[in-house]
């Protein structure tokens, strides 16, 4: 998919064919879903407008009737990636059985829409938000709303709320991107990871580190980020408690 492929609409309707326009129906909605695919299949980095309207069958000036540019499109990445949560079942948009089954039911939410676009998910931290306050991952007005008014159901202050906001999304944000970078996302500074090449060379004043490096190197993603979410749930614990008291 990501090979340059030169689109000539004129010359297809010239030798017969049907314009792009009839044979593929564009929409806004498409147009980003295709965007997200080839980031899912190739990177962020190769992504461009021509390689875009070359996956779509048409020449990449008929995109911008529906995006703008480049930097819409990946904005509407973004929202295309979060709203995704809306369709998973075992997100709450509030508390059912308690503050701590909500948020794990998101956090694990957020997790499965980092997996499913481990190369695209960096976008959510790096694209600017809709207010200069939210926080990624938990960028979205209606998501941040549904965060705040559950925890304030289950007797969380405003201060606490927030305070656990912040908390939250850093464990998430923090955790996620290293996951992703794992697999393969362009994640910028976090982007550290090699294949080991050079571990002798690396590693060799650091006897510890190279005695343990093949248990540093086992993935337990799933594992670590169920501990960590739990501990982040007793921080929290405390917190709501100190309020209420």
């Amino acid at each position: 998919m990501s090979e340059d492929v030169d689109i000539d609409a004129d010359a297809d309707v010239v030798a017969g064919d049907l314009p792009p326009s009839a044979r593929v129906p564009l929409d806004r909605e498409r147009i980003v879903k295709a965007a997200l695919d080839y980031i899912d299949d190739s990177g962020l980095p190769g992504l461009t407008m021509r390689r875009l309207g070359a996956s779509l069958g048409v020449e990449a000036m008929s995109l911008y009737r529906y995006v703008p540019g480049r930097e819409d499109l990946l904005d509407a990445v973004v929202e295309h990636i979060i709203n995704e949560m809306y369709d998973d079942d075992d997100i709450l948009d509030r508390p059912r059985d308690g503050w701590q089954d909500f948020l794990q039911r998101l956090a694990h939410g957020v997790r499965r829409v980092a997996v499913a676009h481990p190369k695209a998910f960096p976008l959510v931290a790096s694209r600017p938000p809709e207010a200069p306050w939210l926080r990624p991952p938990l960028r979205n007005l209606s998501w941040v709303e549904s965060f705040l008014a559950g925890l304030g159901e289950e007797g969380f202050s405003d201060e606490a709320a927030v305070a656990a906001y912040r908390g939250f999304t850093s464990f998430l944000l923090g955790h996620l991107l290293l996951e992703v970078s794992a697999q393969g996302a362009d994640v910028g500074p976090l982007d550290v990871l090699d294949n080991g090449d050079n571990e002798s060379t690396t590693l060799a004043g650091y006897p510890h580190v190279a005695r343990m490096s093949g248990a540093l190197a086992e993935d337990h993603a799933a594992a670590e980020f169920e501990e960590s979410l739990e501990n982040l749930l007793d921080r929290l614990t405390l917190l709501r408690n100190e309020a209420a008291g």
